[in-house]
């Protein structure tokens, strides 16, 4: 089993969360430095010049509402970040699928124990992956073993990859195919490592409980009742609607590549969401003040245990991360093809902070996003 640090880096891989969150467990959110007048956009600043082409953040509490960017929306223009722009959120539609998951457990109709072959019968059977020893709860945990399945999508992978396949369309029964060719990480419930592929099945297992799809539930569980009226599933659509920035990936090169359009299929259930800054902050808002989940469903997905790869720990569909000041937070980083996302909420739901930069970025552009999160989670607002 390789950490996620070490192995080729996935685009659609947490965002590296390995770097981000290992950056946040070991203090380098921690660099205290004197309150600027805009401290905010300081640190929006220190994100481009890390190595980002755009960035914008947003930071909310019970009576305020901050934002801040840099950098251009396209290279070679001088055109701003939009204010409210639309950009793939990655992974951090991980918490999505979850929430969807643990309201059909409370509401009885699936249990955290069942098992995939319950509801997936020959889906994951093979090279020693075995659907009838893996729980739903393991899928949402990623304890299961199954391996990622990115790795083999060409789309993601190299630029070559990209221009030939960025309009595939790709089946969820395809996607774990292509990941169950390995052997698995190792037996469910014995170790942690983080796949994309748990997602993909939690979702097929949404479609299967409820006679609807992923995206459908999500749209009328979580979508329209907190009115996010800039969040999308796009299916298999490649273009961005409405107000948004151009993203970049370099592929391990010196070369940036624009990546804007891509079909995202092969990310449903795991990373295939479009948002803004301000629909996550009104997401995690709402999950963690309690008004998507009850609040048994809510403690499972927040009862968290080591995630060995990452150096913190990871519940159902959210991490706890160590704040500088004292305590944690929970949240869950994304990327998608070098749009990357970061984004944290306090335990009570009270302060909230969302940033997303356009391009893979590095480590040290991974670092200062964390710093973000860290110090307007730690910030006194009134």
């Amino acid at each position: 089993m390789h950490a996620l640090g070490r192995r080729r880096r996935g685009p659609l891989v947490l965002t590296g969360l390995a770097a981000v969150l290992l950056a946040a467990s070991t203090g380098l959110t921690a660099a205290a430095k004197p309150q600027q007048a805009d401290p905010l956009q300081q640190q929006v600043d220190a994100i481009h010049d890390a190595g980002a082409v755009g960035v914008f953040a947003e930071v909310t509490s019970p009576y305020t509402r901050d934002s801040a960017r840099a950098g251009t929306a396209k290279v070679g223009t001088g055109r701003p970040m939009p204010r409210n722009g639309r950009f793939r959120i990655g992974s951090a539609a991980k918490t999505f699928t979850a929430t969807v998951v643990l309201q059909l457990v409370g509401e009885g109709r699936m249990s955290l124990e069942d098992t995939v072959e319950q509801w997936l019968p020959g889906v994951v059977r093979g090279n020693d992956n075995d659907g009838s020893q893996i729980t739903v709860r393991q899928l949402l945990q990623h304890t299961s073993g199954i391996r990622d399945v990115l790795p083999e999508i060409p789309a993601l992978n190299s630029a070559d990859g990209y221009r030939a396949d960025r309009f595939r369309t790709y089946t969820p029964e395809e996607l774990v195919r292509l990941a169950i060719q390995h052997r698995p990480n190792f037996p469910p419930g014995e170790g942690w490592s983080y796949s994309n592929t748990n997602y993909t099945l939690a979702g097929m297992i949404i479609h299967e409980v409820t006679g609807r799809s992923w995206a459908q539930e999500v749209n009328d569980r979580i979508i329209r009742p907190l009115g996010l009226r800039d969040t999308s599933m796009p299916g298999a659509f490649p273009s961005i609607l409405g107000p948004h920035a151009h993203s970049y990936a370099a592929f391990g090169t010196h070369t940036r590549t624009d990546v804007t359009v891509l079909n995202s299929s092969m990310a449903v259930g795991s990373g295939s969401i479009i948002s803004t800054t301000h629909d996550l902050n009104r997401f995690y808002t709402a999950l963690l003040g309690g008004r998507l989940l009850a609040p048994a469903q809510l403690e499972e997905m927040t009862t968290t245990k080591p995630a060995p790869e990452l150096g913190v720990r990871y519940g159902l569909g959210l991490g706890e991360i160590p704040l500088s000041c004292g305590g944690s937070y929970f949240g869950h980083p994304g990327e998608l093809l070098g749009y990357r996302t970061w984004g944290g909420v306090t335990r009570d739901g009270s302060r909230t902070a969302v940033v997303y930069a356009t391009s893979d970025g590095g480590r040290n552009t991974q670092q200062a996003m964390s710093r973000l999160v860290d110090q307007e989670l730690c910030r006194t607002r009134s």
